[in-house]
């Protein structure tokens, strides 16, 4: 018996013949092969271009690309780290269970990008930190927040960002190639950890940039071809309503009941009911934000990003751009994933576990299949390799962009706090094999993901994030705002936050993991009526109150220490006094030989900069052929421009200049403002 997607598309079954399947490798054909061929070369080249770059050499070029990016890639790096593989197949497969509904994750953070560049990047530039963790030494003092936070990060990382974004990739490859699921996940990650480990941040950022152009271009292709076999806007919402499988008809046809299968009758509303619906409206206009504050706002994947931008200007910029790119997911992943479901209705929306073992070998669903089941069945020859290439992008950008961060984490975070005389080659080579260390934990970590449920990816997603983001957005919320706040309010508010975090966590995907369709439902109450985004708006507000308690009840932090790192401060030409300084000091006095050439050196780094003060001459030998290369891959230099302790002080006196143009403030205002108002009418003709 054919297939849905033969009978609806007949060239997908050219490469069935003897003459097509000498040309195919799995699903693709040889020309699709050479169209991958020319993405990766294309992206190497753009890594390769990043190396020659003279800022490698040093810890705030490899970390933050030198603080000399423009908008523009700062805005695509922005978008493209946040569009992984698990949007594509994550979100167009929440699409094709639920309709639109998914979309308001995309929308809302248009706000959110704009919260960044208006309220945090201002704080976090002027305080001139790396990290996220950083911040919190400085704005808080001592290091348990710290160090708390960066090993929560990375742990987070690695559970819900690597390993997922992974195993979301390995569905799309066997469902394109067929090739087996360990050998294309490493060496995707050799290819992305190449470069990301030799070029650093700008590496990052710049191929991000061109992944960001294939992404778009290649994704919009797909809608456009999924609107044409569907007639339409129009036609999908008349067809999608119908799009029920066979073995959800064989029921309903008995005279039985069920709604397994069936689509909801609000797909195409983004506002829905507050209590039974799958994102209720209060939840989606007051909680969201919260849980986009974390993400957008305080991770180290994302921030990163501005922080390299080149003035405020940029900063702002970046995340205007940002914001226009965020409005494309709801037309290039939203849409096709619910016409997934019309074309592909047995497959996409299969409801009982024997029917969904035969499609894709979960029983929970087979809606992460749908992105991949469009590219394969509508796209010819060529395009359909470009569509391979638009997923290998998303996969890469997003690895490239936490294994950078993670590795500034576990750098300036951790490391230093073991090694205060840590050289910056130290910083930089432990940076880099730390990013070896990701790669190895997250390809082990790929059967666990396995064995999970993986019905819907993107939700699994939003819920780990709506159980402990909410206690690390209320900590940067209020140091940001509020200059009352001190570490042992911060300190306890996160420790109550995270406790409810895990008992949540526990309850709902350990202990009463959620049941099939038609079977009976036994968990409690508390997880049943309050939907996990509740849950987040409650742990911020149980979170903010103990924050807000125990510093007024404790002593506050002296002004001098607070200059630069709270919104009201930022502008202050104060020197500050940072607490507990004594351990941003790196430096190193044994003799360091590279390249042949012998040097001694000191090499202090404070507030991210670096100072170096040749003590002795070095006298320069030939270097062999191996080390040159070596060297030059890695970026090391020991040409790097002196700054003198005075320079250093004058520095820390005057801070970080934020200042704008008057012209160009108004630039970007307008434009913020724009992109705004577009959102918020999209969001009324989609209410």
């Amino acid at each position: 018996m054919p297939s849905v997607s033969s009978t609806l598309n007949p060239a997908a079954d050219e490469g069935s013949s003897d003459e097509g399947s000498s040309q195919m490798l799995g699903n693709i054909h040889v020309g699709d092969v050479v169209v991958i061929v020319i993405y990766f070369i294309l992206i190497i080249c753009v890594g390769l271009w990043s190396m020659v770059r003279k800022n490698r050499g040093n810890v705030q070029g490899y970390f933050l690309a030198g603080r000399d990016m423009l908008w523009w890639p700062v805005g695509a790096s922005l978008f493209a780290s946040n569009i992984g593989s698990e949007h594509f197949i994550g979100v167009s497969g929440s699409a094709a269970i639920a309709g639109l509904g998914v979309a308001a994750y995309e929308l809302n953070a248009v706000f959110v990008l704009q919260l960044l560049g208006w309220v945090f990047v201002p704080v976090y530039l002027s305080a001139g930190v790396f990290t996220m963790p950083e911040y919190m030494k400085r704005r808080y003092g001592g290091q348990r927040l710290r160090m708390f936070i960066s090993v929560l990060a990375l742990f987070m990382y690695i559970f819900t960002k690597i390993s997922v974004d992974m195993y979301a990739g390995a569905i799309f490859i066997q469902q394109a190639i067929g090739i087996d699921l360990y050998l294309s996940i490493v060496s995707l990650l050799i290819i992305t950890s190449l470069y990301t480990i030799a070029g650093g941040l700008a590496a990052v950022i710049y191929t991000d940039f061109v992944q960001a152009v294939i992404m778009v271009i290649g994704a919009m292709i797909l809608m456009v071809m999924s609107f044409i076999r569907v007639g339409g806007y129009q036609g999908l919402m008349e067809s999608y309503t119908q799009a029920i499988p066979t073995d959800t008809l064989v029921i309903l046809d008995a005279g039985n009941e069920t709604t397994c299968g069936i689509p909801p009758d609000d797909a195409f509303n983004l506002f829905r009911h507050p209590v039974t619906s799958d994102l209720p409206w209060p939840a989606m206009i007051i909680g969201l934000p919260i849980m986009s504050i974390w993400y957008w706002c305080t991770d180290q994947v994302i921030v990163q990003r501005t922080l390299a931008s080149k003035n405020m200007a940029h900063a702002k910029g970046g995340c205007i751009f940002a914001g226009w790119l965020k409005l494309l997911p709801l037309f290039m992943i939203v849409f096709p994933g619910m016409i997934a479901r019309v074309l592909f209705t047995d497959e996409v929306a299969c409801a009982s576990p024997e029917a969904c073992l035969a499609v894709c070998d979960n029983a929970h669903g087979c809606s992460n299949i749908a992105y991949p089941k469009l590219v394969i069945e509508l796209m010819p020859h060529g395009l359909r390799g470009l569509m391979l290439a638009v997923l290998l992008s998303a996969l890469m950008s997003s690895l490239t962009s936490i294994f950078n961060s993670a590795s500034t984490l576990f750098t300036m975070d951790i490391w230093r706090r073991f090694r205060k005389r840590s050289s910056e080659r130290e910083l930089m080579v432990v940076g880099r094999l730390f990013i070896l260390i990701l790669m190895g934990v997250s390809i082990l970590w790929i059967p666990v993901i396995q064995a999970a449920h993986g019905s819907d990816l993107f939700m699994y997603i939003q819920q780990v994030q709506g159980y402990f983001s909410p206690p690390l957005a209320c900590c940067f919320v209020w140091g940001v705002g509020w200059k009352r706040i001190n570490e042992k309010g911060a300190f306890w508010g996160m420790m109550i936050g995270i406790v409810m975090g895990v008992i949540r966590f526990m309850l709902e995907l350990v202990i009463y993991p959620l049941p099939g369709c038609g079977d009976e439902d036994i968990r409690p109450a508390v997880i049943t009526d309050v939907h996990f985004i509740y849950f987040a708006m409650i742990s911020f507000g149980v979170c903010s109150v103990v924050t807000i308690g125990v510093s007024l009840l404790t002593e506050p932090i002296a002004d001098k220490h607070l200059y630069r790192l709270t919104w009201s401060t930022r502008h202050s030409k104060q020197e500050r006094e940072d607490m507990d300084d004594d351990d941003e000091i790196i430096e190193d006095h044994a003799p360091i030989e590279e390249c042949g050439e012998i040097t001694e050196s000191k090499t202090a780094l404070t507030n991210g900069e670096s100072q170096f003060q040749i003590e002795e001459p070095y006298v320069k030998t030939p270097a062999g052929r191996c080390r040159t290369f070596y060297e030059w891959f890695c970026g090391y230099s020991t040409n790097e421009q002196v700054v003198t302790s005075d320079e250093k002080k004058a520095q820390r006196q005057r801070g970080i200049n934020i200042s704008e143009d008057s012209k160009w403030a108004n630039v970007v205002n307008i434009n913020a403002i724009v992109v705004v108002c577009v959102t918020i009418f999209l969001y009324g003709y989609f209410a």
